[in-house]
């Protein structure tokens, strides 16, 4: 390598495919390549990469076909000459929630990787457990109430692990797992995420969980960074072995498998540093560092994340993760179900043909709509908690409403989704001192004006892609400057060091609008809950 600039390599096992981008020792992107599931890999009969059964409540994805499509992409990238010599560091981000299960003795095949024959042949005898349980998965209800009761409510559970009980936390999908199929938690010797799965796939051996990613669980302890005893004793015995202790998400995990050097020509010391989840890893590549920093990504369901300080976790709503880039620091997600689909569904119903119609009814109205608030919940949604479909509309005095005007109900719903994602983010503790905008949305100046004006602060656009890749990346980066350094080293030292990535034109608050929205928020919080009372939910 010498004479030839460092590249760091992130690798995102996403829902539906895999991806690759590498950044160079300037932050930039350098190389990306991708395999989809679905068309890459259509004998494992996948549909939006996942397998699902019961109504849909079981949702699932093969480990080996993750295990082939990671083989694969690196074939592709050695076709095209990708330089793996270059590179310094690699991680990797997962989806999160999904789980893997090694069966006994599949350490030794980890560890005895041949590059001469297939990765997937290799593997296919070392899973406990042929389908892995993902995020989309919703059958572990029963096993969320009795974790609850359990360990004293929804607001006990999420002061330990930093979220109330969760279908799709892996801590439920285990005692699923281990209380309806107790041969299959018998035969497996160790638990990894996609993300750690990816990292062991690196190295040829068990790889830890990291903080990050293990904080989506319900079985970290935020605080302490360990694993929460009570936690584990209400999920399955021998849980803590078959986790394996986990590891701050700066920390290298290993270096690169010697069949991976052989077959590809890694460099022998290329360094792994723990692997993480996607959420973890967009904040990371969207650059939030400090407390006061939030992004909303404005897509089919719409999330919010925030860098914090001091966590604040709501028994009802809402995730605290220990942050990826600051093991002193915490990171919190919100999503809203009812995105851009809804928004949609709102621009037809009001007759207009495309965005550029539907702003000029905004143009029509004032900020505030005249005290008139509206909840569009045209699927369940997840923030607020609310499992019945429903339009509610209220008029200043408070007293439902069976419809607003055209140009008022195009403002209502905007309005609506931007003073929910304050009202909510403020409830685990979130101010904005710095908001960026992704998603499809966030390129129309309409939508960014009502949400400068209620967050009132400036919303910059950020057209950043494959978030979750390059925080990974990124975090290759972070790591492996803090190896060379000897010392854990600020995320901001690292991302500093970057070319500027270009924002578009930012929009700045009106404080006269910020000043109604403001006295609104005590109006929509007080009628958000009688929705909610209405439909039996509280």
């Amino acid at each position: 390598m010498k004479g030839e600039t460092r590249w760091f390599l992130g690798l995102d096992s996403s829902t539906q495919g895999l991806k690759a981008l590498a950044v160079d020792e300037k932050g930039q992107p350098t190389f990306e390549m991708a395999v989809s599931y679905d068309r890459d890999l259509p004998r494992y009969h996948t549909e939006g990469g996942v397998h699902k059964r019961d109504e849909g409540r079981e949702v699932s994805a093969p480990p080996v076909m993750w295990a082939e499509a990671f083989e694969l992409l690196l074939l592709r990238m050695q076709s095209q000459k990708f330089p793996f010599a270059r590179l310094a560091a690699i991680s990797a981000s997962g989806q999160q929630h999904g789980s893997v299960y090694w069966k006994q003795g599949a350490l030794n095949t980890l560890r005895s990787l041949s590059p001469g024959q297939p990765l997937e042949r290799q593997l296919a005898g070392a899973f406990a457990l042929d389908e892995s349980p993902i995020w989309m998965d919703s059958s572990t209800t029963e096993e969320c109430r009795e974790r609850e009761a359990a360990l004293g409510g929804p607001q006990a559970v999420a002061d330990i692990t930093g979220s109330r009980a969760y279908e799709r936390f892996t801590g439920n999908q285990i005692a699923r797992i281990a209380k309806r199929r107790p041969e299959v938690y018998a035969a497996t010797e160790r638990i990894g995420l996609v993300s750690s799965f990816m990292a062991s796939l690196l190295t040829g051996d068990y790889a830890p969980i990291d903080w990050s990613d293990g904080s989506g669980m319900n079985l970290l302890n935020i605080r302490t960074k360990r694993w929460d005893s009570q936690s584990l004793e209400v999920t399955a015995p021998g849980l803590a072995q078959r986790l394996g202790e986990p590891v701050p998400s700066h920390w290298i995990v290993g270096t690169v498998a010697p069949n991976w050097v052989k077959r590809f020509s890694f460099q022998s010391d290329t360094v792994v540093i723990a692997a993480s989840g996607d959420n973890p890893c967009s904040l990371a590549g969207l650059g939030l560092r400090q407390p006061g920093d939030v992004a909303i990504s404005l897509g089919t369901s719409d999330t919010l994340f925030a860098a914090l300080r001091e966590p604040r976790p709501s028994g009802r709503e809402g995730h605290i993760f220990v942050n990826p880039v600051d093991p002193e620091g915490y990171m919190a997600l919100l999503c809203w179900k009812n995105g851009s689909l809804t928004r949609e569904a709102v621009r037809k119903r009001v007759g207009d043909a495309d965005w550029r119609a539907y702003r000029e009814r905004l143009d029509r109205t004032e900020s505030g709509n005249g005290g008139k608030i509206g909840f569009y919940f045209l699927e369940p949604e997840i923030t607020p908690p609310c499992q019945r479909p429903g339009i509610y509309r209220f008029g200043p005095d408070n007293q439902p409403v069976a419809s607003f005007t055209p140009d008022e109900e195009a403002r209502a719903v905007l309005e609506g989704a931007f003073l929910s994602m304050r009202l909510h983010a403020e409830g685990l503790g979130i101010r904005p001192v710095r908001l960026l905008a992704t998603g499809g949305a966030s390129v129309d100046p309409a939508v960014l004006r009502v949400m400068a004006d209620v967050f009132g602060v400036r919303v910059e656009p950020s057209d950043v892609p494959n978030t979750a890749a390059l925080g990974a990346a990124l975090r290759a980066w972070h790591g492996w400057c803090c190896f060379r350094e000897g010392r854990f080293i600020l995320y901001d030292e690292v991302w500093n060091r970057r070319e500027a990535p270009s924002f578009g034109r930012c929009v700045e608050p009106d404080q006269t609008a910020h000043a109604r929205y403001t006295a609104m928020l005590a109006r929509y919080g007080m009628l958000e809950q009688r929705v909610l009372n209405q439909n039996g939910l509280l």
